[in-house]
């Protein structure tokens, strides 16, 4: 976002490759935008200034832009006929302030300042100095041609007494920059300092947001990276932490470390995308963003800023959490209709265990058919009652019986396999949910609601018309996370679906071992040896696939590990779902790959 954090970024980069450089061309884009071409170290560079509420900007453009004819704006002609020709000879941003001021000197002969009389290197020429103001404030930003006394020539949005008795832009008026704010500069804020903003702050409100009132020119994505610097995550409120010395010493660290860089010059313009579409941009890392968005590291923040536009601008997002929930949600409803599948199945399978007493009964009728008057709704066999539909002869009665008998029978021929496949699918899903629930980022979890949905396609089309190749494909796994030990074992961990078969199928050797948390949804985890297998090395990684489990909150869970040539896919159940065998089991406590003395690859 324009913070005068990212106004300073680029009033830096202007300052290296414009200033002293030959404006040539002088355009307008649209009713708001404007783009002068300046020459300068050899190359022409577009340098844009957009005033538009939506998408205000300055930075320096790559791409050759064209004119709009039909955007002749009064600001344009003055544009043409001060800066055209003329030379940018300084740049500026007022402190703490979202304004960059932009010096253009160009010479006139004496009398004369027709547009084609310039000549900049003719020394008996008139030296005019003028002021382009770039103002990057939401929507009251603005372009503001001045004289070199401040005066106002024209601007992009003319701003009237009515519309603001504070700060008019009209022509022939004085420019003032806008109104001091009385908060405390962020460049000098010391711990004492920031225990007094704490102090001050009501309990419900977020530090963040309290930060944005307390710190002059703080916007929210600064405070936002502030307070994860400081705390290591930045959905905190005022009561959550207490106002002490280390609080507020780390709280004045954080706000450092963001604006440092005004003073440094040391910028890392970043931009922070999902799917290609743009969530941040700034001239600093954020990492605030880094566990839920991909980063992109440009060289210049122009060119960040450039890359935002693409894409179309910044565009709010949907947090990490907001995503993860949904997709558990669409899980759970899979993980609710296997669950009733396998209960269906279940009872008939229960059912058909009992077929032998259906045709014991149809056996009886025939036994005692000379007990049988028409119009009996039961018999009793020596004990054993049987019911009768008194409308049916006692022989159909009997032939109704067989008949329920060997339909039982039939079914439960294919009950065990319908049953088996079902109740892989069960395990499947809640397989997904853990893993939904244990995503770090917004990459793994659009990477699992790919999976799910490759997944329902392929199910949707196998019960349709028994294609099971139709839209069964699932999407290439990312590369799964890997650790490596101190002796040089390499440990895998499949994150999703795709990721455990990956490892296991693709990745692994024979005779490297297969890590599952035992009878419990979660990842599945190999040992690559480095060297002789390691019973030590063995455990800690059982350790970690306890972690990526459904049983991380647990004291101890059951590990299951065997070769990886012992384990084969369950035929048409989800991707990752495995059987195996000559395992042993170990009893471990769940550790984080950090906790486990592992460093990631």
């Amino acid at each position: 976002m324009f913070d005068v954090l990212t106004i300073a970024a680029v009033t830096d980069e202007l300052s290296d490759r414009v200033v002293n450089g030959r404006i040539q061309k002088v355009i307008q884009l649209d009713p708001l935008s404007y783009g002068l071409e300046v020459f300068n170290h050899g190359k022409r560079r577009m340098l844009v200034a957009r005033a538009s509420s939506q998408t205000p900007g300055l930075y320096l453009s790559e791409t050759r832009l064209t004119a709009d004819p039909d955007q002749v704006s009064p600001l344009l002609l003055l544009l043409r006929k001060y800066a055209r020709g003329g030379a940018i000879v300084g740049i500026e941003q007022p402190p703490l302030e979202r304004i960059v001021r932009l010096s253009i000197a160009k010479r006139f002969f004496p009398d004369n300042r027709a547009d084609d009389d310039e000549d900049l290197d003719n020394e008996d020429a008139e030296l005019i100095y003028t002021h382009m103001i770039v103002e990057l404030m939401g929507r009251h930003s603005n372009v503001v041609l001045v004289n070199d006394d401040d005066q106002i020539m024209d601007s992009a949005k003319r701003v009237t007494q009515e519309m603001s008795r504070v700060r008019p832009i009209l022509p022939h008026r004085k420019y003032e920059n806008p109104p001091p704010q009385t908060k405390q500069d962020p460049r000098s804020l010391d711990a004492e300092s920031a225990r007094g903003i704490l102090e001050e702050g009501e309990g419900k409100v977020a530090v963040t947001q309290h930060l944005v009132r307390a710190i002059n020119g703080f916007s929210p994505q600064m405070a936002n990276e502030a307070v994860y610097r400081a705390f290591g995550q930045n959905d905190l409120k005022i009561r959550d932490i207490e106002p002490d010395d280390e609080t507020a010493g780390k709280l004045a660290a954080g706000v450092h470390e963001v604006v440092t860089a005004m003073e440094a010059g040391n910028w890392e313009p970043s931009v922070y995308i999902d799917d290609d579409v743009v969530r941040a941009f700034a001239p600093i890392r954020l990492h605030f963003m880094e566990a839920e968005y991909e980063h992109e590291a440009h060289e210049t923040i122009s060119a960040a800023i450039e890359r935002a536009l693409e894409a179309g601008g910044v565009q709010k997002p949907v947090r990490h959490a907001q995503r993860r929930e949904t997709l558990i949600s669409e899980i759970q409803n899979g993980i609710e209709r296997a669950d009733a599948r396998v209960r269906s199945l279940t009872e008939q399978l229960d059912r058909a265990e009992h077929g032998d007493e259906l045709r014991e009964k149809g056996e009886l009728i025939y036994a005692y058919l000379w007990k049988i008057n028409p119009g009996d709704a039961e018999l009793d066999a020596d004990g054993t009652v049987v019911s009768l539909d008194p409308d049916l002869s006692a022989s159909d009665n009997a032939q109704r019986y067989f008949e329920r008998y060997h339909r039982l029978k039939q079914a439960s021929e294919n009950l065990p396999k319908l049953l088996k496949r079902a109740q892989a699918e069960l395990d499947y899903m809640r397989q997904l949910r853990t893993q939904a629930e244990q995503s770090d980022g917004i990459e793994q979890i659009e990477q699992l609601r790919r999976e799910l949905q490759a997944h329902e396609n392929a199910r949707s089309a196998a019960a349709s018309d028994g294609n099971k190749k139709k839209g069964s494909r699932q999407p290439k796994p990312k590369n799964p996370d890997s650790y490596r030990t101190e002796r040089s074992d390499i440990i895998y961990v499949g994150r999703s679906g795709p990721q455990n078969e990956r490892v296991v199928f693709d990745m692994a050797a024979g005779n490297d071992m297969w890590l599952h948390a035992r009878g419990l949804p979660g990842s599945h985890v190999v040992v690559h040896w480095g060297g002789q297998p390691d019973d030590q090395i063995l455990e800690r990684a059982a350790s970690v696939a306890a972690w990526y489990s459904s049983g991380r909150t647990s004291t101890s869970v059951e590990v299951d590990a065997t070769e990886c040539r012992f384990v084969r896919k369950i035929r048409g159940a989800g991707p990752g779902m495995v059987t195996f065998r000559h395992e042993r089991t170990l009893n471990v406590r769940p550790q984080s790959p950090e906790d486990a003395g592992l460093e990631p690859r």
